[in-house]
């Protein structure tokens, strides 16, 4: 037959959460007839949460470290568990955008213009910066990124012949160390 699918681990709640679910309850159990809407129902929560006091609380922040911890162990188990891929630190990094060089140009300014600026904001301004101007005056920063496209290509072609080189290589080694193990043996 087919092979069984694992699901994903229910996700761990928060301590206001367990609250939340355990208020419903007792809820309902005085008051079965009674409906109220969800906004309604969470203001209620909500205000009955901020006048709780500590020891209270931390019933329910106990609950919810025993879920994290549940949850984390059950997320070890899992087999659908995506890894990241680890970044070649020898490969080239790919070449910024002609948007990128601009802004990189114009952050400083926009900063030491706009001291209290998040970083957010100088994005918005460089993008309306960047927006607002022609196709003639884009053209540098277009020309340079072209350059810096054309540098990355011809440093990824590098990369890559050597690697397939080194990658050639250890398996050659590899069929050899195995030829030498099964003479002996």
């Amino acid at each position: 037959m087919g092979r069984e699918v694992q699901l994903r681990p229910k996700a761990n709640v928060s301590s206001y959460i367990h609250f939340l679910l355990d208020y419903r309850n007792k809820f309902m159990e005085q008051k079965p007839n009674t409906h109220l809407g969800f906004k309604e129902f969470s203001r209620k929560c909500s205000e009955k949460w901020r006048s709780i006091s500590k020891h209270e609380k931390a019933k329910y922040e106990a609950l919810a470290k025993l879920d994290k911890a549940r949850y984390q162990e059950e997320m070890m188990n899992y087999p659908g568990r995506k890894k990241k891929r680890k970044r070649d630190p020898g490969a080239p990094r790919r070449p910024p955008s002609s948007f990128l060089l601009f802004c990189q140009d114009h952050y400083a300014q926009l900063k030491w213009e706009n001291p209290n600026w998040s970083v957010v904001q100088v994005a918005k301004a460089s993008g309306k910066m960047w927006s607002a101007m022609t196709a003639y005056d884009k053209q540098p920063y277009e020309q340079r990124a072209a350059f810096l496209r054309a540098k990355y290509q011809e440093e990824l072609g590098i990369y890559r012949k050597a690697r397939k080189k080194s990658l050639q290589r250890s398996a050659k080694n590899r069929r050899r160390r195995f030829k030498e193990t099964v003479r002996r043996n």
